[in-house]
């Protein structure tokens, strides 16, 4: 085992299926222009509901990526995570055989594993009883398959699998344990991130809080109305410097420490102190100072609540000098389980990019948000570190920070 002291952790593949782009190239034009994935819902039903807007991937052909596995045996939200994983290896070079013959970690978060299926069963029982219900879509319900089945199309055996079902913040999660797992040699590479696919349950649930948006997503604006939910997943290739220097891997970043914390204040409600406190972990464990950050990536869902209380801890950690901060679900949604990691590969981009992506369907920021949200276009920057935040439901929060490499690190 290397000694911990020397193992920085780097970033040399990405994988993103989003409504804004499918792989990285699609994904960063997508965050370059401001392209918006809104439209109309066609993954069920949306009958009764008096609006019906969301961030559904229309485009994606499991087929493409998929090949070690009858695609009927796996759900929306694995073939998600398979996809993503394989964009990431083809994107770091890695041929798969060599990943075979080493220690891996396959970490993925995800607020409703395969809930669509759940949504068809529970369905099915209910109007026309439990012997109706599909055997095939049951067995693609365990959440740990969004995990096991990139171990299975890889042929992956000295590999530990995990799903972390630590909802909306699970993608950072995701990308903490591979970052601790690396960086103390337990494993040569770790694919971490996170997926979820659009179900009605979680719409539904959204939508009698009264939180789902009639049209767009507007975070830190003063007329936003709420969240759309999307759907997607992304995946980070993770392995040590040492080991992207001996293989000539492109590195697109360093992670360089993430904060965890859980304050169980309230069911929905965010605790400013717990989410001031979380990015004051990642920040110190980074061995970063608050005017060292370039950008924040927010979790910025666009609802009320969130947006004041992630900005007044932004400002409680920074000061009344904020660095820019931003919410990409302005144009993808809220992708659930997936939001962070794919925020995660938006900054991955921005930094190797030099770009600051838009918050997009912006026209008046609150007075009680009271940031610069980039509004609407892409700014050309110079980035050296970039915070990703990612909050949850039941006080769940997780907050990853990102540099850009160095040779030296100052």
């Amino acid at each position: 085992m290397s000694d911990v002291s020397s193992n920085r952790v780097v970033i040399t593949g990405l994988g993103a299926v989003s409504g804004i782009g499918l792989g990285t190239s699609e994904f960063l034009a997508g965050l370059r222009s401001g392209r918006s994935a809104a439209k109309p819902i066609t993954a069920f039903d949306t009958e009764g509901f008096e609006h019906a807007n969301g961030c559904e991937i229309v485009d994606f052909d499991p087929g493409k990526w998929i090949r070690n596995f009858d695609i009927e045996d796996l759900g929306r939200a694995s073939q998600f995570s398979v996809a993503a994983s394989r964009m990431a290896l083809e994107d770091a070079d890695l041929d798969e055989e060599y990943l075979a013959a080493r220690r891996c970690l396959i970490s993925i978060g995800t607020t409703d594993g395969e809930s669509r299926d759940l949504d068809q069963l529970v369905e099915t029982e209910v109007r026309e009883g439990p012997e109706h219900m599909d055997r095939k879509v049951a067995a693609r319900v365990p959440a740990g398959r969004l995990s096991a089945t990139v171990a299975r199309e890889f042929k992956l055996t000295q590999v530990e699998a995990v799903t972390l079902p630590t909802a909306c913040a699970a993608g950072n999660y995701a990308i903490g344990y591979g970052y601790d797992a690396i960086r103390t040699g337990e494993v040569e590479f770790a694919l971490c991130g996170g997926a979820d696919a659009m179900c009605r349950k979680t719409f539904t649930g959204f939508y009698r809080l009264g939180t789902i948006a009639p049209e767009v997503c507007r975070p830190f604006d003063v007329n936003r109305q709420g969240i759309l939910t999307g759907e997607g997943a992304g995946v980070l290739l993770l392995e040590s410097l040492e080991s992207a220097l001996a293989r000539n891997a492109r590195i697109y970043a360093e992670v360089l420490g993430y904060g965890l914390n859980c304050d169980a204040y309230h069911p929905v409600a965010p605790n400013q102190d717990s989410v001031a406190q979380c990015m004051q972990l990642a920040l110190d464990g980074a061995g970063v100072k608050p005017e060292d950050v370039d950008f924040v990536s927010a979790h910025g869902t666009g609802t009320k609540a969130n947006d004041v209380t992630e900005a007044r801890a932004i400002r409680q950690v920074f000061g009344d000098d904020t660095p820019r901060t931003v919410s990409i679900k302005s144009m993808l949604g809220h992708s659930m389980g997936a939001a962070s990691a794919l925020s995660s590969i938006a900054c991955a981009l921005a930094i190797t990019e030099g770009f600051i992506p838009p918050t997009i369907n912006h026209v008046e920021t609150d007075p009680e948000c009271n940031v610069d949200c980039v509004p609407n276009e892409a700014i050309e920057a110079d980035l050296r570190v970039v915070q990703n935040n990612g909050l949850a439901f039941g006080g769940n929060n997780s907050v990853v920070i990102f540099g850009k490499y160095e040779a030296v690190r100052s």
